[in-house]
């Protein structure tokens, strides 16, 4: 009697004991290793490429976005819209970045190339703060870039030579404003060619007579925006449709996008995205 009584202690302890084991387990119960609710947490890369106009906006996007989703890399890089969209067609880069829109060749070339718009923006005609000029028609303005009009004083500036500024073949902001302002006119062969909107800036700042054309988003003090049939280069007159020099910035994905790249697209959309075009100068889409 006294072992089986012993026995049926020793049994009681250590039940108590495994009791008091699985209590102060911090292990969760079943088999799930995350708390019930718990979102999967985004991973992978995201790779664009194309428009120097896209690029600073789409870099902004980026940096705001990985703040956010820290296990998600995006890399933004620049060429042109042409690299934009041969990019997006080769699978060299998840989004290629346009600031044109598709011409139809190029529709019917790849078919499963989607267009996202993901802002609107104005191009600004400008020049050296130092030029006395403040407005030209877009007749002008046409007549400067096909070579037709060489010296500032037959627009009403000084009598001084015209340099003209131009992008180069392949940019998405030289194809808008060539179809928007040259509307199927040739561009100048005597222009100097500039492969981005900061190389433009750069060569406007240092000849005061020079004139070339940038992203609106993409202007600062040291050149000067000229009014257009004397509407000023301002996200207000853009919206208002006053403006005549505007055009889309577009997202290219070849067919249905991964979950992270689509994800990524999605937040630009959305309001926080919205927000970020707004505040660097650009303009909604909402």
């Amino acid at each position: 009697m006294i072992k089986k009584a012993g026995f049926i202690t020793l049994m009681l302890v250590l039940t108590f004991s495994l009791a008091l084991v699985g209590c102060n387990s911090k292990e969760p119960v079943g088999n799930t290793k995350e708390p019930v609710g718990n979102t999967k947490e985004l991973t992978g890369n995201i790779k664009l490429a194309g428009s120097t106009s896209v690029q600073p906006l789409a870099e902004e996007l980026a940096m705001k976005y990985m703040e956010q989703h820290k296990q998600v890399k995006v890399d933004v890089a620049g060429g042109g819209s042409g690299v934009g969209i041969e990019s997006a067609v080769n699978g060299s880069a998840n989004i290629g970045m346009a600031s044109r829109d598709l011409k139809q060749a190029e529709k019917d070339a790849t078919p499963t190339l989607k267009t996202i718009v993901i802002a609107q923006d104005g191009i600004s005609v400008v020049i050296n703060p130092r030029n006395s000029v403040s407005n030209l028609t877009l007749a002008q303005i046409q007549d400067i870039f096909t070579g037709k009009v060489t010296n500032w004083k037959m627009v009403g500036g000084n009598d001084v030579n015209i340099t003209v500024v131009n992008r180069e073949e392949g940019s998405g902001t030289r194809g808008a404003f060539e179809e928007i302002v040259l509307k199927g006119a040739a561009y100048t062969d005597k222009a100097i060619i500039q492969n981005s909107t900061g190389a433009i800036k750069t060569a406007v700042v240092a000849d005061v007579n020079a004139i070339g054309y940038i992203s609106m988003g993409s202007m600062s003090a040291d050149v000067k925006g000229v009014q257009v049939n004397g509407i000023a280069p301002t996200t207000d007159n853009v919206v208002k449709g006053t403006y005549p020099i505007s055009r889309p910035f577009n997202f290219l994905v070849k067919g249905d996008p991964n979950e992270v790249t689509k994800s990524f697209i999605d937040w630009i959309l959305a309001e926080g995205g919205q927000k970020i075009v707004t505040d660097q100068g650009y303009i909604s889409i909402k």
